[in-house]
């Protein structure tokens, strides 16, 4: 169950953050030629007021940011991961709505973070959500966070073996515009 409203909650932030980014209608001939121009103004722009990133646990979009305050493996049975059949990596994290969106912390961690185990050497190894790991978000990780207002959160994945690092990867909303990746070792 937790895992189809990860999944519902995902798509609709994809569509609230990804469509952000596109452009509405077609262009005509003077809007053609103001294309430089307005081009050199956007990209200034976004350097200055929107400097989208993923770095030093931290992804910032357009819409939202989310800092990573810490990690750890839990095995099957202990605290966390009580009812898994596998180890998982646990993520705590923090959520901060910049825009007026109906953003809540689970759909925002979902829409922007893929997490990756490189342990097949001919295929890429996404690896699969896991159950909550921290009960005191049960009533909280779906909750809209209020414009500017910062919500805590935690997410886990299953992990496949406990040697490879998992990597995530942020991006401008599923689909969109890889903005980074960092890897954290689970030894």
């Amino acid at each position: 169950m937790n895992k189809i409203l990860i999944l519902i909650s995902a798509l609709a932030l994809s569509l609230i953050v990804g469509c952000g980014n596109q452009d509405e209608g077609t262009k005509n001939d003077s809007d053609t030629a103001n294309e430089k121009t307005t081009t050199e103004n956007t990209n200034k722009e976004k350097e200055t007021n929107n400097k989208l990133y993923f770095k030093d646990n931290e992804a910032k979009l357009n819409d939202l940011k989310i800092k990573i305050t810490e990690t750890k493996v839990i095995q099957p049975g202990e605290k966390g991961n009580e009812y898994g059949e596998k180890p998982v990596f646990a993520i705590w994290y923090e959520t901060t709505n910049l825009s007026d969106k109906e953003i809540d912390p689970t759909t925002g961690w979902m829409a922007v973070f893929e997490a990756v185990q490189d342990n097949n050497p001919n295929a890429i190894n996404t690896l699969e959500v896991g159950g909550l790991p921290d009960e005191q978000f049960l009533d909280s990780q779906l909750e809209t966070i209020k414009k500017d207002g910062t919500v805590k959160n935690a997410v886990a994945y299953e992990l496949d073996d406990l040697e490879t690092p998992v990597t995530l990867i942020a991006s401008q909303g599923i689909g969109g515009e890889k903005l980074g990746e960092e890897n954290f070792n689970i030894k």
